[in-house]
């Protein structure tokens, strides 16, 4: 019966001894036996269920999600499939708006227009399609300005917005005034 040693049976996968100690640790992938010297062997077996983690981890489960599939008799649930489904298909969406936004300012870049390439009404909406909210929005103006108030200052200007306005953001994000 064929064996291999974690090296091998590394390389075979494109994955690192690393990656392989971490599975049998964490209880997905122990070696069926060791050799006489202690090392870890695996057999045909262990071949055949890393393929399977493999696969598991292209189609982007996580490996706690695995580790309860392969417990479980190996056959993923149709619920915790279509869960990925989901979370792949809300990453397609956020992936083709970030698409979007890029191929706006390429084209803004290249047609040379006077505006800034990321304006106020750009950033805005790159935040958006990020699901970054008007509350996270704050509290990320006010990490910013208290952490570094002067580069505040000049990403503000870079997106075009006047200097009595910037001045008002900045004012808003050390708490000196309630609203925007």
């Amino acid at each position: 019966m064929k064996t291999w040693s974690i090296s091998k049976l590394a390389r075979a996968f494109g994955l690192s001894r690393s990656a392989l100690l971490y599975y049998d640790r964490i209880g997905v992938l122990k070696p069926s036996g060791r050799s006489g010297a202690g090392y870890r062997c695996y057999s045909q077996n262990d071949f055949r269920r890393l393929e399977r983690i493999c696969l598991f981890r292209e189609a982007g489960l996580a490996l706690k999600d695995i580790a309860a599939v392969l417990a479980s008799g190996g056959k993923p649930g149709a619920k915790l499939l279509d869960k990925q489904m989901r979370e792949n298909t809300a990453n397609i969406v956020g992936l083709k708006n970030q698409q979007r936004i890029l191929a706006g300012m390429l084209s803004r870049m290249a047609s040379g227009t006077s505006q800034p390439p990321v304006d106020v009404e750009l950033w805005v909406e790159m935040l958006e399609a990020a699901g970054v909210k008007q509350r996270a929005r704050k509290r990320w103006h006010v990490e910013f300005e208290r952490r570094a108030p002067e580069a505040h200052n000049e990403f503000l200007l870079s997106l075009g917005i006047p200097c009595d306005e910037v001045v008002r953001i900045r004012r808003w994000s050390r708490g000196e005034i309630a609203r925007l």
